[in-house]
């Protein structure tokens, strides 16, 4: 089921129109309450710069590897205290976990998720909570000295003040709101936004990849996991694909592996940081991004400004 939703997101094709039509009115009641439940909503200010980094849809659009980008551009910089907080979509912890403090990593990637544990591993100083209530976290960062905050899917939280960035992907077929198509929010929502960013105009990925072998095994758990396709290295001898966020078990991948007669297994570093405890011979896709310096001096203005 999950993977025909994806497929009815990103890629329909003939009957899927049919679903899509049967599934409007239904979206068109969901985007109507979600709209309306931002309206009755103020934005409290923390005292502190908080920066969102949020899309419109559901599914991967660049969030975590754009996060990443801009922490590190920033502490090149010379910006210290930068905080990064997220839900921590996929963990199996509840509640607000510390990740990575005063730069120590001090929990494990299950209690963290995948996407905050490889923001604390590719991102040198800065610290990382996870929590789904983003304003404890906020508190919590604040009184831990932070002089920024970097919050992840964050552009849905109006009670929060905040800069704004959306990020866009090149394109999308299916434009409709859930359950009909990907979208969270009616296209209106993005006038909300401080920032609106373009994949391909205002940020690029950059793709590069390490201990590359003859015959590799795809092993991922990322949503829509066919926009890697124009990624692939040749060598890809087979594919094996589990629900966005969820953990691997060594034995199944093993199986996998003798089935395609794999050297390797070829992972994403949000994969990986789920992997690498099992030891296998992995090859790693490395996703970059450059974002233009037009957004980023945007960004600089905003966090140098008075907090007011």
């Amino acid at each position: 089921m999950i993977r025909y939703f994806e497929r009815l997101f990103f890629a329909p094709k003939g009957f899927d129109y049919i679903v899509i039509v049967i599934l409007l009115p239904i979206s068109l009641l969901y985007g109507v309450v979600s709209w309306l439940l931002k309206l009755f909503k103020t934005p409290k200010n923390y005292g502190v710069k908080i920066i969102s980094i949020g899309n419109l849809t559901v599914g991967g659009s660049g969030k975590t590897p754009f996060a990443i980008a801009l922490i590190g551009y920033l502490e090149s910089r010379g910006y210290k205290n930068i905080y990064y907080i997220s839900r921590g979509f996929g963990r199996k912890s509840s509640g607000l976990v510390k990740v990575k403090l005063d730069g120590k990593i001090v929990c494990r990637v299950e209690a963290s998720g995948d996407e905050a544990m490889l923001v604390a591993k590719e991102c040198s100083s800065c610290s990382v909570i996870v929590s789904e209530d983003r304003r404890e976290a906020i508190e919590l960062a604040k009184n831990k000295g932070a002089s920024l905050i970097i919050l992840d899917d964050a552009f849905s939280k109006v009670d929060i003040k905040k800069f704004d960035i959306l990020l866009e992907p090149k394109s999308l077929a299916n434009k409709y709101l859930l359950p009909a198509g990907p979208f969270r929010e009616f296209a209106f929502a993005k006038s909300r936004a401080d920032m609106v960013l373009k994949e391909g105009i205002d940020f690029t990925r950059e793709v590069s990849y390490e201990n590359l072998s003859s015959s590799m095994l795809l092993v991922t758990s990322i949503a829509n996991p066919k926009r890697l396709d124009r990624f692939l290295p040749t060598g890809v001898v087979g594919k094996y694909y589990i629900k966005d966020h969820a953990y691997f078990e060594k034995d199944k991948i093993l199986a996998q592996i003798k089935k395609y007669n794999a050297q390797t297994i070829l992972v994403t570093q949000k994969d990986f940081v789920k992997l690498e405890q099992f030891k296998l011979p992995t090859s790693i896709i490395k996703l970059k991004l450059d974002i233009n310096s037009k957004a980023l001096k945007e960004i600089e203005k905003y966090i140098n400004e008075e907090v007011s």
